[in-house]
């Protein structure tokens, strides 16, 4: 079976993130089972226009502006070849394949963004891309099945309207790390992990670390990622007189981004939404334990509070709770032991097959 995976980005895209490797990840699955994958996404300078990768074959056609009318059209004109199946992958907006195919289409959506909209694009285009996401597209894919990440996000998508027995919750894995020589580090060290786009909220790490610095003066802030709103995140981090404290340090390679986890005492997830949280199980698996919003929806799936870490509800438990968890080694290492538990318990084979069955069905 030919299987046509619809998504704005891919991991090699310098926007890319864990919603493109939790792609990524099962479209290797299903190359495993013997099916045929393309995944369809924007065209960018850090990957060639055509390419197969671990089986997967990658078709990158128009910009992050105009992907999805470049991708429906070619759907339609058949530019693809012979699809059997779409996966179409609903990151705020739909692909809108339902028009351009009579395949069956599953709809892959990690999270809701009735938060995010106001956000990214306040006022006209805000709203529209809303009443899209929650009008539109449910009545769109009306008779599709769903892939969610998260129980979270299946009460979300059943709120606006999608079946319930329509929606499969399909959770993420977390790999097996690399081998680093990196420990914990002697001082105090944060760690935030992810775009650097305003509903990230990487503004509250940097409060956190600010307060922490009233107890533990050494202590330091590693930002790993990049992203729009960098230059933005710089500028705060200077008023607060930050600077020599926080290490921006862009997109880094997996072996560096486990290192920095490693030394990390603990790792912060102030986003404004979270399907899921894959740098959750990535920081655990070095007994790193993570303090997040419980209102990001998904992480408190990926958390299990103060077992494998902390759900604050707002920017001031955000920043007590940081601090809490850096002036007490017992707390710290318990949660870190809870931590690294819990990451064990999701495998992306078993997602992998969870996600082919769906697909199967």
């Amino acid at each position: 079976m030919h299987i046509l995976i619809c998504n704005w980005r891919d991991t090699r895209n310098p926007e890319g993130g864990g919603s493109e490797l939790y792609v990524e990840q099962m479209a290797r699955g299903l190359v495993a089972r013997g099916h045929h994958v393309t995944i369809a996404c924007a065209k960018h300078p850090a990957a060639a226009d055509d390419e197969v990768v671990d089986g997967v074959r990658y078709v990158r056609r128009g910009t992050k502006l105009d992907i999805y009318l470049v991708t429906v059209l070619r759907l339609l004109l058949r530019r693809y070849g012979r699809v059997d199946l779409v996966v179409d992958v609903q990151n705020g907006l739909p692909f809108f394949t339902r028009l351009a195919t009579r395949r069956p289409v599953v709809v892959l959506v990690h999270h809701v963004h009735r938060e995010q909209w106001p956000v990214v694009y306040p006022g006209v285009v805000g709203r529209l891309g809303w009443w899209i996401e929650s009008r539109l597209s449910p009545r769109l894919y009306r008779r599709s099945r769903y892939v969610t990440v998260s129980e979270a996000s299946r009460r979300e998508l059943v709120e606006l309207g999608v079946d319930d027995d329509r929606i499969t919750v399909v959770h993420n894995g977390t790999a097996a790390p690399p081998q680093v020589r990196a420990g914990r580090s002697e001082l105090a060290r944060l760690c935030v992990l992810g775009r650097l786009v305003p509903h990230k909220q990487v503004e509250h790490a940097v409060d956190a670390l600010e307060a922490v610095r009233t107890s533990h003066p050494g202590a330091t802030l590693d930002v790993v990622g990049d992203g729009w709103w960098s230059e933005e995140l710089h500028d705060y981090v200077a008023r607060r007189g930050l600077t020599d404290a926080v290490t921006f340090h862009g997109h880094v390679d997996d072996v560096r981004k486990h290192e920095l986890l490693a030394e990390a005492w603990v790792m912060l997830l102030p986003s404004l939404k979270e399907g899921w949280g894959l740098v959750v199980g990535e920081a655990g698996a070095h007994g790193t334990p993570t303090i997040a919003y419980r209102s990001a929806g998904g992480t408190t799936e990926s958390i299990d509070h103060k077992d494998s870490g902390l759900l604050v509800d707002d920017h001031d438990e955000l920043v007590a709770a940081t601090c809490e968890v850096v002036g007490d080694v017992q707390w710290r290492t318990f949660l870190g032991e809870g931590a690294r538990a819990k990451s064990a318990t999701f495998t992306w084979p078993g997602a992998q097959q969870r996600f082919a069955d769906v697909l199967d069905g």
